[in-house]
């Protein structure tokens, strides 16, 4: 039985993974984040606080447990405080994956990285995994960054590269685009949605799982890991409204250019999927049957 260690265990990603490993227990798990175990079970697994961002913290877990792969979810994601606090993001995006990595070479460790389609343009989407990046963001620059790290190390790599991430657990440190569109059409609110960028939203059990498909099966390289509708943001907020029967009509289409935001976003990216369905078995669900998945979730919190 494999031992797979995961780094930001409290986020979102990180508490799928530990609700698949303790229903299929099929992975020994160690569950690592900085602070407090926020998982409702605490069972059937061990849990290890670990800053990622202090090197001494993550040799001394990983030589504690000697995990066979580190799934490292751990992350900043927030495009815009990325841009205005580069030295953070840096330290967090980059810095800490090369921690990751010394950590790795000197156990034999596989590294599951998650990264983004933000490392892409969207001038040219949906993208193969050998399509040329092109951040315009640094949120994207610090994810290509550490790409280009694990690439140019010699450890046992797999990058996972995904979009959009929505789902629900019980104790969630943020929201979501799904969560939040139905929370603020739910009150009755209107919401300024942006009319003109593609992508293709993943569940988050569906990333859990290739994530965990990767480890089981020792994957070397990259993998696209999106869901597999492509939609403008606002078709996903539409079908969110439709979903639950909200009033659509306080949904008002603005452009990108409007907002102001700090960061630029990529236009049209999305990814093609054929070589983690063919090589890992990825079957990743449509948009309506996760919201399905997730609205089951919701009723039975």
């Amino acid at each position: 039985m494999k031992k797979i260690l995961v780094t930001g265990s409290n986020g979102l990603l990180g508490q799928k993974i530990t609700e698949r490993i303790l229903a299929q227990q099929d992975f020994e798990l160690i569950a690592t984040s900085k602070g407090q175990n926020r998982y409702a079970v605490k069972d059937g697994y061990t849990y290890a606080e670990m800053d990622i961002t202090n090197e001494d913290s993550i040799h001394e877990v990983v030589a504690k447990y000697k995990p066979d792969v580190i799934i490292h979810t751990a992350a900043m994601t927030n495009v815009d405080t990325c841009e205005n606090e580069k030295e953070l993001c840096w330290l967090l995006n980059v810095t800490a994956v090369d921690y990751l990595i010394k950590a790795c070479k000197k156990y034999q460790i596989q590294l599951v990285h998650l990264s983004t389609d933000f490392i892409f343009d969207g001038e040219d989407g949906p993208y193969t995994e050998e399509d040329k990046a092109n951040p315009v963001s640094y949120y994207g620059e610090s994810k290509w960054a550490a790409e280009q790290l694990l690439m140019q190390s010699d450890i046992h790599y797999t990058i996972l590269r995904t979009i959009i991430v929505y789902g629900i657990v019980n104790d969630m440190s943020r929201s979501n685009i799904v969560l939040w569109a139905k929370g603020a059409l739910e009150k009755g609110l209107p919401i300024n949605i942006v009319n003109d960028q593609w992508r293709m939203p993943t569940l988050a059990e569906d990333l859990a799982e290739i994530c965990l498909l990767a480890a089981q099966k020792g994957a070397k390289g990259i993998y696209n890991a999106s869901g597999k509708d492509m939609m403008s943001i606002m078709e996903l907020v539409e079908q969110v409204a439709d979903f639950y029967n909200l009033d659509k009509s306080l949904i008002k289409p603005i452009s990108s250019d409007s907002l102001n935001q700090a960061a630029k976003r990529p236009k049209r990216t999305g990814f093609i999927l054929d070589k983690s369905v063919k090589d890992l078995g990825y079957q990743p669900h449509s948009f309506k049957e996760g919201l399905e998945i997730m609205d089951k979730q919701l009723k039975q919190r």
